[in-house]
C-alpha cells in the first residue's frame, strides 16, 4: 500500500472515530425551549403582566467527548487536505462542547459568536456586515409591501394535509420509505428536517410558499445533503451536521428557494429581522423586548414567540446574551451566491454539484477536490431538480455576473436626465 493510500485510511478511521465521539452532541436538541414555554408566556402577555420565561436546561458535562475531540484532531496531519479537514471539524464540535456545558448563562455566548458569527460580521468580499444586509431586505420589503407585492393566497394548507403531499414528492424523488414526513404537535418552529424525517407543526396553517420552501429547503438540500453523506464510503462525518458547516447548508438552502422561486420577499424579512433582535439581544434587550420587537414588526403573538426563543436558546432571558445562530443565514446565502458566479467564472460548476455530496462547507468542497476527483470522496447519489439542468443554472449566473456590473444609481440618474 502506498504511503498516501496509508494516510487516507489513517484519516478515514480517524474520521470514524470522530463520528462516534460527537454522535450524542445535539446543539439545538439540547437548548430548545419546550412547547409549554409559549402558552405560559402567552398567557401572562394577554393579562398586560408578562413574564420572562423560565427555562431550566439540564446539567450539562461533555468533558469526556471533549478530551476524545482533542486527542482526534491532534492525530491528523494539518498538512493533509483530510487530516485539515478533520481537524477543523474537530475544533468545531470541541466548542460545540463547551457551548452546551455554558447553557443557560451569558458564557455561551462566546461560545456560539466563535461558531456562527454575530450580527455585526463582515459578509465575505464586501465592506458590508450581516446588520447593513438585515436592515436593507427589511427596508425593501416594508416599501413593497401594499404597493407591488401580490398578497397570500386566502387559504391555508392544513398540517396534515400537507403531511401527505409532501410524502408522496419525497417517496417519488429519494425512494419509497426514504424520507418519512410527520405531524408534531410538541413542535414550536413549523417545521424541522432531520435525514431521514421532516416533522410538521400540527394546527398550523400553510400556505403555498411554506410548502415549496419545505421541499426546497428542507428535503432538497438538509435532507439530501445528509443522506448522500451518509453513503460516503470513507468520510462519515459528512453525514453529520458540524457546526462549522452551518452557513454553508443554511445559506445553499436559502439559495435553491431562491433558484427555485420559493423565496418571498417576506420570508427575507423574517430572516433579518432575526439579525437584527439577535443584536438587540446582545446590546441588553430581554426576552420581552425581542417578542415585542417582531410583534410591532407585523407578526403575531404566537410568531413573535417562536422568533424570540430563536434568539434566547441556551441563553439567560434577561439580556446581554444571544444564541447567535440565526445570523448565518444572509451571511451564508451571499456566500453561497458569490461561491456560484465564482465557480461560472472559473469552469468549475463541478464543484457547486459537489456540495450536495455530504454535509460541507464552502472551504472543504474546494480544498477536497482531489479526493472528489480520484472517488474517495463519492459524487452526490442525489442532486436537487435545479441544479442538474446546467445550462438554465449556467444562464442564471451568467446573467447576474453581468448585471452586477450595472450601476443602478447611474441608470436612474441618467432616466432623470432623459425625463427633463
Amino acid at each position: 500500500m502506498s504511503k498516501s493510500a496509508d494516510s487516507l485510511d489513517h484519516h478515514s478511521r480517524l474520521d470514524a472515530q470522530l463520528v462516534a465521539a460527537v454522535r450524542s452532541i445535539r446543539i439545538l436538541g439540547s437548548i430548545s425551549w419546550p412547547a409549554s414555554a409559549q402558552a405560559a408566556f402567552l398567557a401572562s402577555w394577554q393579562t398586560g403582566k408578562p413574564q420572562l420565561p423560565e427555562i431550566d436546561y439540564l446539567p450539562s458535562d461533555h468533558s469526556a467527548e471533549r478530551e476524545q475531540i482533542i486527542a482526534i484532531h491532534d492525530a491528523a496531519d494539518p498538512g493533509h487536505p483530510v487530516g485539515d479537514y478533520i481537524r477543523r471539524n474537530a475544533q468545531s464540535w470541541r466548542v460545540a462542547t463547551e457551548l452546551l456545558d455554558a447553557a443557560g448563562t451569558h458564557a455561551l455566548t462566546t461560545h456560539s459568536i466563535e461558531l456562527y458569527g454575530k450580527p455585526d460580521s463582515r459578509v465575505p468580499g464586501s465592506e458590508l456586515s450581516n446588520l447593513d444586509a438585515a436592515r436593507h431586505f427589511i427596508s425593501l420589503a416594508d416599501e413593497l409591501d401594499g404597493e407591488v407585492m401580490l398578497s397570500q393566497a386566502d387559504y391555508c394548507i392544513p398540517a396534515a394535509v400537507l403531511r401527505e403531499d409532501l410524502q408522496q414528492q419525497l417517496d417519488a424523488f429519494f425512494g419509497n420509505g426514504t424520507v418519512s414526513v410527520e405531524v408534531d404537535d410538541r413542535l414550536i418552529s413549523k417545521a424541522a428536517a432531520g435525514a431521514t424525517r421532516i416533522r410538521l407543526r400540527s394546527a398550523t396553517c400553510f400556505t403555498e410558499y411554506d410548502r415549496n420552501q419545505l421541499l426546497e429547503h428542507e428535503a432538497f438540500v438538509h435532507t439530501l445533503t445528509a443522506l448522500n453523506g451518509r453513503r460516503q464510503p470513507n468520510l462519515a462525518s459528512l453525514g453529520l451536521s458540524s457546526p462549522r458547516i452551518t452557513a454553508t447548508q443554511e445559506g445553499l438552502a436559502v439559495f435553491a428557494e431562491l433558484m427555485t422561486g420559493s423565496l418571498d420577499i417576506e420570508r427575507i424579512k423574517r430572516i433579518s429581522l432575526r439579525i437584527l433582535a439577535i443584536d438587540m439581544a446582545l446590546n441588553g434587550a430581554d426576552f420581552i423586548e425581542v417578542f415585542r420587537f417582531f410583534l410591532d414588526a407585523g407578526q403575531t403573538e404566537a410568531e413573535s414567540f417562536s422568533s424570540a426563543q430563536r434568539v434566547f436558546r441556551g441563553s439567560p432571558v434577561s439580556g446581554g446574551s444571544a444564541f447567535t445562530k440565526d445570523s448565518v443565514y444572509l451571511h451564508g446565502l451571499l456566500s453561497v451566491h458569490t461561491f456560484f458566479r465564482w465557480a461560472l467564472k472559473n469552469q468549475k460548476l463541478n464543484l457547486c454539484r459537489n456540495l450536495f455530496a455530504g454535509k460541507m462547507n464552502l472551504h472543504d468542497v474546494i480544498a477536497l477536490e482531489a479526493e472528489f476527483d480520484s472517488s474517495y470522496i463519492a459524487a452526490p447519489v442525489w442532486l436537487p431538480r435545479w441544479i442538474r439542468h446546467a445550462n438554465g443554472l449556467a444562464t442564471m449566473l451568467a446573467f447576474s455576473l453581468f448585471a452586477n456590473k450595472i450601476r443602478l444609481d447611474h441608470v436612474e440618474a441618467e432616466e432623470l436626465v432623459l425625463a427633463l
